[in-house]
């Protein structure tokens, strides 16, 4: 019995669904319960009795497809003025103030969606980025519009953390390379290692120097920094021990950039862990051509000021709050 033109159409739309797109039905699912729900990546992977590794792509696989689309509206007219004053007190080419006016709430979150829509209009074919680590920019993540790039490198800045997987610098340089299809250069070290001799033979013996001396060709670096007065990612993950944090701080540390410790003026405190660590110099770092500053919260303000003194920044993305604590319009 010959089919109808409907039904012709039915059959033949579902052997275009087929094999090339099995795993449909679970991506939807998993990017409901991750961006609608706010389920962690592990307890989806849990619910939907599937490893993470599969859920990490099938989040990145509905970005590119582009049935995960978040924006964020809001009139910022209000900010703008707030935005040309950091420009001018810092020398930017541009600044992005995300609203927020909660002053005992977390902006993190606020400020990632910002950065992902700046992230996704600069990325372009044959890009070459540099991406720190931490909180805010792993949150960044579902905020950006994935899509297929052609020639774009994504080199981490700093070595590994072993403890971590979710904030772990190397998973966050592969997913962001995952969402542009792009090649990926990672440091295959620790981020801080146990002596200045472990660290100079990895660095000119063992290859690592060389990704580094890559990661200064880059188009942009996406940078974050951290506090040293509460406990940020580097001490919730061991990485840098309470003592340590004490004797950073009494140094005149008020934070880090890439495990860079800064006094209040931007400069690096003397101290063993600045040099025990795995990442690009500063100097170095300097030579990149767009440096874009992801960050906020009260505990990190005194560090994001030190960040802007000891690098040529470009770009800062932030909220109102710390905007205004950046100048001097509130309380630090």
């Amino acid at each position: 019995m010959p089919m109808s033109d409907s039904q012709s159409s039915q059959t033949n739309g579902a052997r275009e669904r087929g094999p090339a797109d099995q795993h449909g039905q679970l991506r939807i699912r998993a990017a409901w319960l991750y961006y609608v729900e706010g389920l962690t990546q592990s307890e989806v992977a849990k619910k939907l009795d599937v490893n993470r590794i599969l859920i990490t792509r099938l989040l990145s696989d509905a970005r590119k497809r582009g049935e995960v689309i978040i924006r964020i509206k809001s009139d910022i007219a209000p900010l703008v003025e707030l935005q040309r004053q950091l420009e001018e007190r810092f020398g930017l080419r541009q600044a992005i103030v995300a609203p927020f006016s909660d002053p005992d709430g977390d902006p993190t979150r606020a400020i990632a969606s910002a950065a992902g829509t700046y992230v996704s209009g600069i990325m372009a074919n044959r890009m070459t980025v540099g991406v720190g680590w931490g909180r805010t920019l792993h949150q960044m993540l579902p905020f950006i519009e994935g899509r297929q790039l052609e020639g774009v490198r994504v080199i981490s800045l700093l070595g590994g953390i072993s403890q971590a997987k979710r904030f772990n610098p190397a998973e966050f340089a592969w997913q962001f390379a995952e969402l542009f299809d792009a090649e990926g250069f990672l440091v295959p070290a620790p981020a801080l290692v146990d002596s200045v001799q472990t660290r100079h033979a990895l660095l000119e013996h063992c290859g690592l120097d060389q990704v580094l001396q890559m990661a200064e060709t880059c188009d942009v670096a996406l940078l974050s920094c951290g506090g040293i007065s509460t406990l940020t990612t580097s001490y919730r993950l061991g990485q840098v021990s309470e003592a340590e944090r004490q004797s950073l701080v009494a140094a005149g540390a008020v934070g880090d950039v890439l495990y860079h410790f800064l006094d209040a003026e931007g400069r690096t405190v003397p101290h063993p862990v600045n040099e025990r660590s795995i990442s690009i110099p500063l100097d170095r770092l300097d030579r990149v051509k767009s440096k874009v500053l992801i960050s906020g919260g009260r505990e990190k303000t005194q560090m994001m000021r030190a960040a802007l003194k000891a690098l040529d920044m470009d770009v800062v993305i932030t909220d109102e709050l710390t905007a205004q604590r950046l100048l001097g319009q509130l309380e630090a």
